[in-house]
Order: structure tokens, then sequence, then C-alpha cells
């Protein structure tokens, strides 16, 4: 992701967080990658953060994801199915829910993204499209900003960072985005946006987050690593502590900024 970060106009962790920050109302979060015929750990933690952030800052967050994670949950969250694999009748649902919702920001992380072909594959270049259930149409048709976040090319939203995407291994995605937020696991990125969230609105960074939990609690409803397909509370392979690892470091970075008196 350093060569799709690099593409990217400076700043757009900041900038996805103004978004944030200058909302108010219902906040559409949607998530889930489906793989080994239930969903990755990646992308749903991730979720789930963003949507207890949200409620932190007053808003009203609702998760959007495919019938196994949100059947998965039961009830934890206020939630909506992605319930068709069908493109035009995707967007009628999307019509439909956007009516109702009338979101003033949308969140995908780790989203299936189509390919210019139309369907959609894993970052090792296999056609997953009979398990994909198109979000695009939530994205396109939405009047407010969106913001995406993606580890690999293929998701949502990662259109956003132009030409580098054919330079990688991948059937990158078409659909673009306001603002896309690249990190090495999408999670990862999730909390960098609240992280920035947080220190704007002066408060204390991170304090609250324990990834291990939420990670836990996924397996414990279906979820498995996306990389090893195994049921266990890691993301894309790497160790357990990885994600309370990269947590730490951004409070130390938000703590030395925050010492020294930069506002930005």
């Amino acid at each position: 992701m350093a060569r799709v970060r690099d593409a990217l106009p400076a700043g757009y962790l900041y900038r996805a967080a103004q978004l944030l920050a200058a909302s108010q109302g219902d906040v559409l979060i949607c998530t889930g990658f489906p793989v080994a015929e239930t969903f990755e750990t990646d992308g749903p933690a991730g979720a789930l953060a963003l949507y207890e952030h949200c409620e932190q800052l007053g808003l009203r967050p609702w998760l959007l994801a495919g019938e196994p994670l949100v059947d998965a949950l039961d009830g934890m969250v206020r939630a909506r199915t992605l319930n068709t694999f069908d493109r035009d009748t995707a967007e009628e649902y999307a019509n439909q829910l956007l009516a109702e919702i009338e979101p003033i920001l949308v969140i995908v992380i780790e989203r299936p993204g189509a390919a210019a072909d139309g369907r959609y594959y894993n970052i090792a270049g296999v056609d997953i499209t009979a398990a994909c259930r198109p979000a695009e149409p939530y994205i396109e048709l939405a009047t407010c900003p969106v913001i995406a976040i993606g580890d690999g090319g293929n998701e949502i939203g990662m259109a956003k960072a132009g030409d580098v995407l054919q330079t990688l291994n991948i059937r990158p995605a078409v659909s673009t985005c306001d603002e896309l937020i690249v990190a090495d696991v999408s999670n990862w990125g999730a909390y960098g946006l609240i992280a920035m969230s947080e220190f704007m609105h002066s408060m204390p960074v991170l304090s609250w987050l324990d990834p291990a939990p939420l990670l836990e609690r996924l397996v414990e409803v279906g979820a498995v690593d996306g990389v090893t397909h195994q049921a266990t509370p890691t993301e894309d392979g790497l160790p357990e502590n990885a994600g309370a690892n990269i947590i730490e470091q951004m409070r130390m970075i938000c703590a030395d900024i925050a010492t020294r008196g930069v506002s930005e």
C-alpha cells in the first residue's frame, strides 16, 4: 500500500476526519469481505470500532453488510442487510435504504469492489462474484460524502488512487470515493481515522479501544483470518498483538504531537 499511499493527495486521514467531525445524524458503515464461505476478521472489527466512535460523537451509526455477518451479530448493533446478488435489485434496495436512513456520511471498509469486467476478485485474482452481494449502489447513489478504507486495491473506493492500481498484481476495483484511507490492514485504517478524529476533538486518543475483544467476538460468531482461513482472532495472517501494537504507536504519536503543541 505504500505505492497507493504515495499516489494519494497528502492529508487524506485528516480530511476524512474532518468529514466525520462535520457530520450530524446517521452514518452508514459498510463492510464484510467473503472468504471460506464466511467473512474475514479484517473490516468488521474496524467497522465496529467506527460504530462505537460514531456513537461517542453523538451520531447514529448503522452497519451495512451481507447476511452472514448481520445475522451473526444478531441485534448487537443497528444494521441493514445486503440481501441480493443482483446488481439491478441492489440499486432498488439502495434507493429504499438511503431514503429511509438519509445518511450524512457513508464509510465503507474492506468491502469487495467490482473490477472493470463487473466481477469481483480476491487479492489472489480468484473470481468470488458468486459470494459477493453488490454494495456499490449504496455508495454511488448516496448524496453524502463517502470515505473508503482498503488494503489491497480490490475494495470499493480504491479507484480514487488512480493509475497506480495498474502497477499492482491484482484485479483492481473501479469504484471511487471522496476520501480514501489505505493501510496494510483495513482495520488499522479505521483505527487511524478514529485516532485523528479524537485528536481533533481533544479527546483521549484510542484510550478505550482494544482490538482483541472485537476480534474474539467476531471469531465467536463465525469470522476467520482472511489469509489463513483459520478461526483465530488475528488479521491477515499477522500475530495476535499486531493491531494492539499499531494502536499503541498511534497513541504515542498523538501524545508526542500534543506535547510539542502542533495542531495538525
